[in-house]
């Protein structure tokens, strides 16, 4: 195979490292710093769920029987490990109930790496300020997210995970930014982390290794920039290579200008969503569409004799395939069984993925109503609107409402507000924080970009 085409996009990885090493504060847009504390308050709320969930608390007790020096925190505990392990545990957690925050185009949750990431090299660090956190979250964001949006929806079509593969960017790029690594060591950093990528789409029907894809991208992009800052060279252009690069190995069908595409101007972490409900992000206007038309005409479960749900190919792909009852994991990303939860319970949170709940009779009855197919509409439309949905329900009288969704709710498109997200961490941490705790950190993030020193977010990550 020859190394000697022409890149895909001329020196992209080297302009992307410049981006993350020089950017300061003062360089982000107010709106962008403003979805960043909502991304943090969010994605704090995820971990502090998910570090309670068996699957996370497997790769704990991994990470502890390894007794490496303890530096950082996992959360919601009084434990701590290595810098790279708390972000391997704490990412995984983030990622462990399908409610961290969503980048449309990149397929990303860059919230369960940034978040786990910066926390850990805070307490390695010691001092630092919010200013300096939200810098290194923005070059989390940004550089990830670019990443994605240049491998494209195909990425996923090829079969690997997003979060595990340009996850790893995400964390590499927030990484070296805290630990302020000029531009070539930046490259290195990058450089390294593409080598680390890896996960599999496989694991969203039924393995816990899905929620460890985050962890590990995570852990990786803080092993990248530690591995930089002692020598370690990294592949200079890593995402441009013509052979063997990130983007012509993860993706047979990449967009490479996506890369640098108003980089500056056009601000990606700005453009980062939120979820409602505790599944996959691809179904959410299809669980709205149909609670609307349920409400709207006073129709209970029983009153429904069929639903039709039109589709993106790639939601199709990803969430409409045969339900079995594998797991808490499996159930989040199915439309049959998200479908047919929604529809008796009218919210998907915690109770509603009990081990009780995956093999209830009523569900799997209702599920056989629900027919997905794609819509050829929708799909004329194209990736931007992926999570579109147009739902019909055909009612036992015969009756026939129909609703469609375009935009799902939490999306930059149709947000969720400050105190829409200020409410889901309310609930998300209940019972884990007390409420005065709960209340100092609303307030300590959403004043962020005054503190000096973190300690305090410290100190009730870790329920002292």
């Amino acid at each position: 195979m020859s190394t000697e085409n022409p890149p895909l996009v001329q020196d992209a990885s080297k302009i992307l490292a410049d981006f993350a090493s020089h950017l300061q504060y003062d360089d982000i847009p107010k709106h962008v710093v403003d979805r960043m504390k909502m991304c943090v308050l969010d994605s704090i709320g995820c971990c502090l769920h998910g570090v309670t969930l068996p699957w996370t608390k497997s790769v704990e007790a991994m990470v502890m029987d390894e007794g490496a020096s303890p530096i950082a925190s996992i959360f919601g505990t009084s434990h701590k490990t290595s810098v790279g392990n708390a972000a391997l545990v704490n990412g995984t957690a983030g990622h462990a109930f399908e409610f961290d925050d969503m980048h449309k185009e990149s397929i990303l949750h860059p919230g369960s790496i940034a978040i786990p990431v910066l926390f850990a090299l805070v307490e390695k660090l010691g001092k630092v300020s919010g200013k300096d956190f939200l810098t290194a979250m923005v070059c989390g964001y940004e550089v990830g997210t670019r990443v994605g949006n240049a491998a494209s929806i195909q990425l996923f079509f090829d079969g690997f995970h997003p979060q595990g593969t340009s996850g790893v960017f995400v964390g590499a790029a927030a990484a070296g930014r805290m630990l302020n690594l000029n531009p070539k060591l930046m490259l290195d950093c990058l450089g390294i982390a593409g080598s680390q990528a890896g996960g599999l789409m496989a694991a969203q029907e039924g393995a816990m290794v899905k929620r460890f894809h985050s962890g590990g991208a995570a852990q990786s992009g803080i092993y990248s920039a530690f591995l930089a800052q002692k020598g370690l060279t990294g592949i200079s252009n890593v995402l441009e290579a013509s052979y063997g690069g990130y983007l012509t190995t993860y993706s047979s069908s990449p967009k490479p200008e996506r890369l640098l595409s108003e980089l500056g101007k056009v601000w990606e972490a700005g453009q980062v969503g939120f979820k409602p409900y505790a599944c996959v992000t691809s179904i959410h206007s299809s669980l709205d569409a149909l609670l609307q038309i349920m409400s709207s005409n006073q129709l209970k479960p029983e009153d429904i004799a069929k639903i039709d749900v039109g589709l993106s190919p790639m939601t199709f792909t990803h969430c409409a395939w045969e339900y079995k009852a594998q797991g808490v994991t499996a159930a989040q990303m199915n439309l049959y069984f998200n479908m047919a939860s929604v529809a008796f319970d009218g919210v998907l949170f915690t109770e509603q993925y009990s081990e009780a709940k995956l093999t209830d009779p009523k569900l799997l009855a209702f599920m056989k109503k629900v027919n997905a197919h794609i819509d050829p509409d929708i799909e004329n439309m194209g990736v931007a609107y992926r999570h579109a949905s147009r739902v019909k329900v055909t009612t036992t009288m015969g009756e026939v409402y129909s609703q469609e969704i375009l935009d799902r709710r939490g999306s930059p498109e149709n947000p969720l507000s400050k105190s829409d997200v200020q409410f889901k961490f309310r609930n998300v941490v209940s019972g884990i924080l007390r409420d005065s705790q709960i209340d100092e950190m609303i307030e300590l993030v959403d004043r962020m970009e005054d503190l000096s020193d973190l300690d305090p977010l410290i100190i009730l990550l870790t329920g002292k």
